[in-house]
């Protein structure tokens, strides 16, 4: 199902009186589901079929410094509840929410992730350090894509 048609059905949704849609192609499938005078924007769902996972890629030359060399432990990792594009801070020019070292406690925002032009604060979801930034800003992001370690 390409994107523009998804498009259409938020926009026919929007127009109208109509509370969900849900649309099946094949093995594709999307749910748009609009929620009551509630502020926050309600999920569309968007299943892609199963395919066979792509063979494994080089590991990096030895010395070479990746973000994804941070700690192997994301047990303790606050992960992106949506695909989107991951921001440190809320402007370019403004200080990033958090940083290496930094001391959070619960429900203090530590980065951004927009999805469909809403930007979508990230909160810490418990108290600790930030041990590590597995995400550049500006990257795009997975559904529970490790965001940021906090340990």
């Amino acid at each position: 199902m390409d994107i523009r048609k998804v498009k259409k059905l938020i926009e026919l949704l929007e127009a109208s009186d109509i509370a969900e849609i849900e649309i099946k192609e094949g093995e594709e499938s999307v749910r748009i589901s609009r929620g009551s005078s509630s502020v926050q924007p309600q999920a569309v769902t968007y299943q892609m079929p199963q395919v066979a996972a792509p063979a494994p890629a080089a590991a990096p030359a030895a010395g070479a410094s990746t973000l994804s060399a941070a700690p192997a432990a994301t047990a303790n990792a606050v992960k992106s509840p949506m695909v989107g594009t991951f921001y440190s801070s809320p402007s370019p020019s403004s200080p990033p929410f958090v940083e290496i070292g930094k001391h959070v406690k619960a429900g203090d925002v530590i980065c951004i992730v927009e999805a469909m032009k809403m930007m979508n604060q990230i909160e810490a979801d418990h108290a600790g350090i930030v041990e590590a930034i597995l995400v550049k800003d500006g990257e795009p992001v997975e559904f529970d894509q490790p965001l940021i370690v906090i340990a």
